[in-house]
């Protein structure tokens, strides 16, 4: 059985991001190990910069070395406690692990001010280091866990193999794509959701990634009102060979509260292939059938073929009753018109406490599994349905991490079209009956 941590998810998060960002790999724990000071340095000599974390009644305490531990050899060591979020610390100085962990009764030396007693299952500390941690006066912690990690870059070498690995086999596959049975040439892609919920940053993210580097193609605000007023259909050329790509991005006006946003008849026109590309939206009312940016009569390859509700993955909690209302009306009637559809959760990297490699390991990542349910508790959407994204905004260097979560949500929406092309009535796939 593999030995997990007692930390909690926020008090990990914490202490990685006090150390610049470290991933804690757990090397020693004294409820599984044994409370021995001799089986902890066996476990822990070294193994580079280590943190130890005490578990006591009413607090959490910890001894952070910067570099490994080696018989006999003194490490520079700093304490620390914490709370919550906050972490206060005192620098011990120079310390050997034997002195440090009272290995082979090595007694406790007023001048150390600090030491752990794994044997006797105490820590004892001097009234100084007491105070300048923030603590009670109490000069003896009682042990109730122990435990030692190894702290490693969150990004090391193999990690970051990993994920160009990935990017150059997801690039290639959406490169390759071809949609399901040459029905289409491209797949048309539909952006909807509140203004300023990131549909023209996803566009010019997917761009980007295409492209080999930063583009703004489309214009991006954070005014109430958002930036697009018209609909838009985005073909994406390939930056390798000049190609445009198989699927077509589609942006439109923002969903609004009540008055001012995208018309629900225009949701429909647009789905349906009616509408051109740059038609000017009106609030007020849909498009006219007279107009001359409406289609009579169009083909499969005009109409939509996947919907992404796109949200700011920060403002799912703000939802009004309306928006919420609104949201769940349109995804019955987009059921109830065989339009498949997905999510796309934007600005996960400006959540608190994240890090890049929370990006990585997205389904570890305890606050974006949690947006994750929110969205759908409220919304109704699948949990397999729900991408996560971080877009290029004001970066001008592409970023792997970015790119790989950019080009998975852009798959998965390409499978959903797959599906929806699948499933039509074999009329309107060209396909007549025996």
């Amino acid at each position: 059985m593999a030995v997990t941590t007692r930390l909690a998810w926020l008090h990990e998060k914490t202490l990685q991001n006090h150390f610049g960002g470290k991933r804690l790999s757990l090397l020693y724990k004294g409820s599984v190990h044994g409370f021995c000071s001799g089986d902890l340095l066996d476990r822990c000599y070294n193994q580079g910069p280590t943190l130890t974390v005490i578990y006591g009644e009413h607090r959490i305490i910890g001894a952070y070395a910067e570099k490994s531990y080696q018989e006999r050899k003194a490490a520079s060591i700093i304490l620390l406690a914490l709370q919550e979020t906050k972490i206060s610390e005192w620098e011990l100085g120079l310390c050997t692990p034997e002195r440090l962990f009272c290995h082979d009764n090595v007694k406790y030396n007023s001048t150390t001010n600090f030491q752990i007693e794994l044997r006797n299952r105490k820590v004892i500390m001097g009234s100084k280091t007491t105070e300048d941690l923030g603590l009670v006066q109490n000069c003896t912690i009682s042990i109730q866990d122990c435990e030692v990690f190894r702290c490693e870059d969150l990004l090391d070498e193999r990690k970051i193999k990993g994920v160009t690995e990935l990017r150059k086999s997801l690039l290639s596959a959406l490169r390759t794509y071809e949609p399901y049975g040459s029905l289409v040439p491209q797949i048309r892609i539909l952006l909807l959701g509140p203004v300023g919920a990131g549909k023209s940053s996803f566009f010019n993210s997917v761009r980007s990634v295409f492209q080999g580097h930063a583009t703004h193609q489309a214009l991006v605000g954070t005014n109430r009102t958002g930036i697009s007023k018209k609909y838009r259909t985005y073909f994406i050329r390939d930056g390798k060979d000049g190609q445009y790509l198989p699927f077509i991005l589609c942006d439109s006006l923002g969903l609004g509260e009540k008055e001012g946003g995208l018309c629900r008849d225009d949701i429909f026109y647009i789905l349906n292939g009616n509408i051109r590309d740059r038609y000017q939206f009106n609030p007020m009312e849909s498009i006219k059938l007279s107009h001359h940016d409406y289609i009579d009569s169009p083909s499969l390859k005009d109409r939509i073929h996947c919907v992404a509700f796109v949200f700011d993955v920060n403002s799912i909690e703000h939802f009004s009753s309306q928006m919420i209302e609104k949201i769940r009306r349109l995804r019955r009637e987009l059921i109830n018109a065989g339009v498949v559809h997905v999510a796309l959760l934007t600005h996960v990297d400006s959540m608190d406490l994240i890090t890049k490699g929370d990006l990585i390991e997205i389904d570890r990542c305890v606050p974006l599994r949690s947006k994750l349910e929110e969205v759908q508790r409220k919304l109704g959407f699948a949990l397999s349905d729900i991408s996560v994204v971080s877009n290029y905004s004001s970066e001008w260097e592409l970023d792997p991490v970015k790119d790989v979560l950019i080009l998975s949500a852009l798959r998965r929406m390409l499978w959903a079209a797959d599906d929806f092309l699948e499933d039509l009535p074999l009329e309107k796939q060209g396909i007549k009956e025996r």
